[in-house]
């Protein structure tokens, strides 16, 4: 027999649940994406119609035929911001075909199989986007250009992305490669190559901003992981740029603030105490400059999350001592 335990008056009543937060999440995204469709033309839209509905439709299925759940959870919102999530994550001339293999992998491995949501200890969206760099390389390092609605889907103009100079600056010195990158007022208004989420600072600026104001989320992750990148990238400077350049550069291109304000956020996967998130967010700042600075990839917010994310159960165990309770130790 379970045992009802009643508390005394005051109760607190709040409005919040899962879709209201989730679509809260989604509305915040929508000017970037609204750049997003602006420069890539319709290959932003074909990559996250096709991204959505996979992952809804994954869901549904698993819940329906594997897990024989009778009460669906797609209502939720949480498949269509997964599957919104990882279109930000890829080009936006990829194949079909790929967006529906990471949709899968993304909510069928990323969510499903550790028991839905609230119960999955990595960031879907992003196991859907390392699967895919790891199994299609290519395909997912193959960035267009931002040409707006003058060219189709499948081809679209390629090129580097600002990350790419930025790695190469700093590694070999070569400072020509300085003229390469985009003006910082391109970079951050969006008119530059990469994916879907990399193109327009500002709007991700903004719609994060919109999520701390409401209290969706709290500052404690994106502001300690824009602290760590600009610390980071303030001490080591490559020669022959200044320093408030490169920094700006660092914050302002690749995947920094759609990761600190959209993904680092997600409340399953991230600390539940604040110095729990400011640590965790420290932590995910330095690996990426890592990974930016030294690894095989420009970019490294996906592995920097993911890797955190690992590191969240320790995290929780870093509670405040409550008080009058004597000190362990």
């Amino acid at each position: 027999m379970k045992q009802l335990i009643v508390a005394p008056a005051p109760h607190v009543h709040s409005s919040d649940s899962v879709r209201r937060n989730m679509l809260w999440v989604i509305l915040a995204l929508m000017p970037a994406y609204v750049v997003s469709v602006i420069e890539f033309g319709w290959g932003a839209l074909i990559t996250a119609a096709i991204s959505v509905a996979a992952c809804v439709l994954t869901e549904w299925a698993i819940s329906r035929y594997l897990l024989k759940e009778h009460k669906q959870t797609i209502g939720d919102l949480s498949a269509v911001l997964t599957g919104l999530l990882l279109a930000f994550n890829l080009p936006s001339n990829i194949d079909w075909w790929i967006v529906l293999i990471g949709a899968v992998v993304a909510i069928g491995v990323g969510k499903m199989s550790f028991g839905g949501l609230g119960q999955n200890p990595f960031n879907p969206a992003l196991v859907g986007r390392v699967f895919l760099l790891i199994s299609f390389p290519v395909q997912m390092t193959t960035w267009p250009l931002a040409k707006g609605f003058e060219t189709s889907y499948l081809d679209a103009e390629t090129g580097a992305t600002p990350l790419y100079f930025l790695k190469h600056i700093a590694k070999t010195g070569d400072t020509s490669f300085v003229d390469q990158l985009p003006a910082l007022r391109d970079a951050l208004l969006g008119a530059m190559g990469g994916s879907l989420g990399e193109v327009c600072a500002l709007a991700l600026i903004a719609g994060g901003l919109l999520l701390i104001c409401l209290r969706v989320i709290t500052w404690h992750i994106p502001v300690s992981i824009i602290a760590t990148v600009a610390l980071f990238a303030w001490i080591g400077t490559p020669e022959g740029m200044e320093a408030g350049q490169y920094v700006a550069y660092e914050l302002l291109t690749g995947g920094l603030m759609l990761g600190a304000f959209f993904m680092a956020t997600d409340y399953v996967t991230s600390p539940m105490t604040a110095w729990g998130k400011i640590i965790f967010g420290v932590g995910i700042g330095f690996i990426m400059m890592v990974i930016r600075r030294w690894g095989a990839y420009p970019e490294g917010m996906s592995f920097a999350i993911l890797i955190m994310n690992a590191c969240v159960p320790l995290l929780n165990k870093f509670r405040p001592t409550r008080f009058g309770e004597p000190r362990k130790g």
